[in-house]
Order: structure tokens, then C-alpha cells, then sequence
């Protein structure tokens, strides 16, 4: 279990949960689990492109992840405002077959911990927090990919109504424990912008000021616009961002490198849909554009891709996925991936967001040399599968074949 600069937060957090009453105790997680073989006789294998920002992942996720949330309400504030602690454990255990991977121990963390007052009636009904916290993160379910992610360590003033809209403003000092550099981030953000019916803008700011101090780059900042879409063909919806950061600040709602020049810039466009269409057949669409930018090169990453459901009786399912990114560095070979999965599924209902759910899949992937060739020395144990030295070496396509199991409570 690594050492968390949070831990002493975390264990006070703990000692106030278990002093409380266990029937006031909310308790809320996440676990998922694959095995399997490859088509070269090994274990599991996944893929991902080198430059990707994500990878789609039914049938694709190398590894046991589970989280534990432990919540607790402390006290009750006049005015019908309360006091909660939060505190969410985390368990990483990868299981891919890949040279690259050396260390396939158990990784236990403290993911959050921190404590919320909420519905004050000095803010409007705006709350205050603090601690290590996943905070306002945006993300397209079947990559598992958050392109919004202002989370870390800090505190802040939340959702605090005025003139029709939500503000929000939190001081972070680190995104996660494994930064060697820390560096001060500030975040605003403005939701609820009513821009059509059923739907809203949504905007958010961040400014790295003193990132030239911590590590000799410059000052950052990024910028995002999101368009939120509700009540598409029942609880569907469609959320289309744009995003654009230089300096520090291409992390775009997180910490970018802190040895990042204000020449480094970086323009991102994220759209994703969902949508139930009829009680059987529901599925998800995702695009991304994204350019980065400098003095020493420039590179465009695209993807697209989409997952389809279809509920054959009411605890089984048929699942689809099939994704394609493409990776352009400026003066090198485009690379290029395409990941095709088949999914049938146990689950307690036959709709896309049922869950738990165990899968029987196979998983096809076709990549090109130029692919190849740059996951060599990857640490990333699903790039580095297909390398010229990993699972699949000297082949330019790979398959697993396994069981996978998600669930959320």
C-alpha cells in the first residue's frame, strides 16, 4: 500500500464514520474483474494505441479495479444544512499477459477523503469542502475516458446559485500523489447555463500561475465549453465539449506537465451520446479530436467509436463494440488501431446501464507497423502488447478470448 500525503486526513475521517451510527452509514462502490486468453497461448491481452488518450474498453481492461465509498453524515447545520465525511478506497491488480509488466502486485490507495458541508444557507444552498476528492469530472463511459478532470487535493465553495446558474471555485495543490512537482491550480466553473430546452452550457477555467517557480515552464491555463443535452429519447443524452489549454494547462481541467513552455498548447473536442431507444436496444456513440502542439512537434489523435446493447430476454444481453483511433505525429507514420469486441452478457436487466453484469467476450484488435513500432518500450502493458517484442511480436493483429465481470451498488 503506497504512502498517501492524505493519510492522516483519511484515518480522522475513519475514526469519525465508525463513531457514528451504522445505520446512517452510506456505502457505495465499484469492482471489475477480467481473465482470459490471448491467440499466442498467454494470458489476457488488451490494446491501445501509443499517443491515445484512452482505449475502448469492453472486453479490454487488463486488470482487477475495485472501489470501496464509505460515507457519513456528521452533524446537522440550522437552516437544513449538514456535515458529511467521505472516505473511498481503491484497488488496482493488473492481470495482462505482457513482458513490460514486471509488477503485478496489488496496488491499495485512498482514492478520496474528504468532508463536504452541503445546503448552507449562508451560500444560497452552496456548499463548502475539503480534503482529496474526484471533483466534477467529466468522462465517456466506454473508453473510460475523462476528459474533464479537475480532481486532487484542495478545497473549495460549490454550487453556489446565483442569478440562475451554479459557481463554483476550489484551490488544488496537487492532482495525484504521484506528481514528483506540485503546483498551486486554481478552478472555476459555471453550470447551468440555460442555452435550449433541455438543455445547457456548462464552462470551466483553470489557472496554473506558479508553475514557472516549481519546475521552469511557464504559466498555465485551459479553457472548457460543454454543451449538455438532456431527455434524448427518454433519460438519454448527448454532451459536446471543446477544450483548449497552453503551458501546464493542457491537462485541460487537470495539471499538465510542469516543464510545459506557453508554445505547448493543446485543442481537444470530445462528443458523446447515449441513448435507451427502445426498452431492448440502447448504446453509446463517442468522437475525440485532439491536437497538441510545440516547438518540437506537433500530433492529432482521433477517435471513434460506439457500443451497442440488446436485450435478447430480461437477464441476457448481447453487447458490441467496436473502436478505431488514429495517432498523426508531425514528420512520422500515422498509427493506427481498430478493436472489435463481442459481449454475450448475464445481467439483471436487459438495458445498457444494468448492473452487475458478467461477459463472455472476445476481443479482436488489427494495428499497423507504425503502431507497432511505437509501443516499443512502452509501460503501458496494453500498448506494449503489440510492440515488435511483445505478446503478439512480429504480427500486426491479436485476440482474447475471456470473461469479464462489472458491477457498481
Amino acid at each position: 500500500m503506497r504512502t498517501s500525503s492524505i493519510s492522516q486526513l483519511s484515518l480522522t475521517l475513519l475514526a469519525l464514520l465508525w463513531g457514528q451510527s451504522a445505520a446512517a452509514l452510506d456505502v457505495g462502490g465499484y469492482i471489475r474483474a477480467l481473465g482470459g486468453a490471448n491467440s499466442e497461448s498467454g494470458d489476457a491481452a488488451c490494446f491501445k494505441l501509443e499517443g491515445a488518450g484512452s482505449k475502448y474498453r469492453l472486453g479490454n481492461e487488463c486488470e482487477i479495479y475495485g472501489e470501496l465509498m464509505l460515507g457519513q453524515q456528521l452533524a446537522t447545520l440550522s437552516g437544513g444544512g449538514t456535515i458529511k465525511g467521505n472516505v473511498m478506497f481503491s484497488l488496482f491488480k493488473p492481470t495482462s499477459d505482457s513482458a513490460m509488466l514486471t509488477d503485478k502486485d496489488a496496488d491499495l490507495d485512498v482514492a478520496q477523503a474528504y468532508i463536504q458541508a452541503e445546503n448552507l444557507a449562508a451560500l444560497n444552498g452552496g456548499g463548502v469542502w475539503a480534503g482529496r476528492r474526484y471533483y466534477k469530472r467529466e468522462d465517456v463511459h466506454i473508453s473510460d475516458y475523462f476528459y474533464w478532470n479537475p480532481q486532487g487535493l484542495g478545497a473549495g465553495i460549490e454550487d453556489v446559485p446565483v442569478g440562475g446558474v451554479k459557481l463554483s471555485y476550489a484551490l488544488f495543490r496537487e492532482d495525484n500523489e504521484d506528481q514528483a512537482r506540485k503546483a498551486t491550480r486554481h478552478d472555476f466553473q459555471v453550470r447551468g447555463v440555460q442555452a435550449n430546452t433541455d438543455g445547457e452550457l456548462e464552462f470551466g477555467l483553470s489557472l496554473i500561475p506558479d508553475a514557472g517557480l516549481a519546475a521552469g515552464g511557464d504559466d498555465g491555463w485551459a479553457l472548457t465549453v460543454q454543451h449538455r443535452q438532456n431527455k434524448l429519447f427518454g433519460d438519454g443524452w448527448n454532451k459536446l465539449a471543446v477544450q483548449y489549454g497552453q503551458g501546464p494547462g493542457t491537462g485541460l481541467g487537470g495539471t499538465g506537465a510542469l516543464t510545459n513552455t506557453s508554445d505547448v498548447k493543446r485543442w481537444r473536442v470530445v462528443d458523446g451520446i447515449y441513448a435507451q431507444l427502445t426498452p431492448k436496444l440502447g448504446g453509446m456513440l463517442t468522437a475525440v479530436y485532439q491536437k497538441d502542439e510545440s516547438n518540437t512537434g506537433d500530433q492529432t489523435w482521433t477517435s471513434i467509436g460506439g457500443r451497442l446493447t440488446y436485450g435478447v430476454s430480461r437477464q441476457f444481453k448481447m453487447q458490441a463494440e467496436l473502436g478505431h483511433d488514429r495517432v498523426k505525429p508531425s514528420g512520422g507514420d500515422t498509427r493506427n488501431l481498430t478493436k472489435l469486441t463481442i459481449a454475450p452478457t448475464w445481467a439483471i436487466a436487459p438495458d445498457f446501464w444494468s448492473r452487475p453484469e458478467l461477459r463472455v467476450f472476445y476481443t479482436y484488435a488489427r494495428w499497423n507497423d507504425a503502431a507497432a513500432l511505437a509501443a516499443n518500450g512502452s509501460s503501458d502493458a496494453a500498448v506494449a502488447s503489440m510492440s515488435s517484442t511483445g505478446v503478439f511480436a512480429g504480427a500486426n493483429h491479436g485476440s482474447t478470448v475471456g470473461l469479464q465481470f462489472e458491477g457498481w451498488w
